[in-house]
């Protein structure tokens, strides 16, 4: 259900390097939530880092919500990059099994399938 990778990088070159990719891959990034600073901005005593991109490419997403509407709710992807016991990583869950979960239209699953190919390689290209 997961895609997750160690990467010997700082989690700021991870994020910064991960930003590239996703622009690289012909995905763009509509928003980035920085989960660790929001926390402790809160007061909360959190001290792993986590920062979570929102990521889109507007082709496969038309072709989502044509389909069906409701599948909005799934969007965009999410792909993060974050720390835990002092390394790096760089996750996501993957769109095939998510969407299995949602729908059983056989249009959806393949682009699906494009989606979780084209963010495993935004992933390993980042890592």
């Amino acid at each position: 259900m997961y895609y997750i990778v160690d990467t010997g990088k700082t989690f700021e070159q991870a994020a910064v390097d991960l930003e590239a990719a996703v622009k690289r891959n012909e995905f763009g990034v509509l928003h980035i939530h920085d989960l660790g600073n929001t926390l402790r901005s809160k007061g909360m005593d959190f001290t792993e880092q986590c920062k979570v991109f929102e990521v889109c490419n507007p082709h496969q997403a038309v072709k989502v919500l044509n389909s069906d509407m409701s599948l909005n709710m799934a969007l965009p992807c999410r792909i993060s990059v974050y720390t835990e016991k002092g390394r790096t990583k760089i996750g996501m869950i993957k769109p095939v099994p998510m969407l299995a979960a949602l729908s059983q239209d056989q249009v959806l699953v393949g682009v699906a399938q494009e989606v979780e190919a084209k963010t495993k390689k935004i992933i390993d290209e980042s890592r």
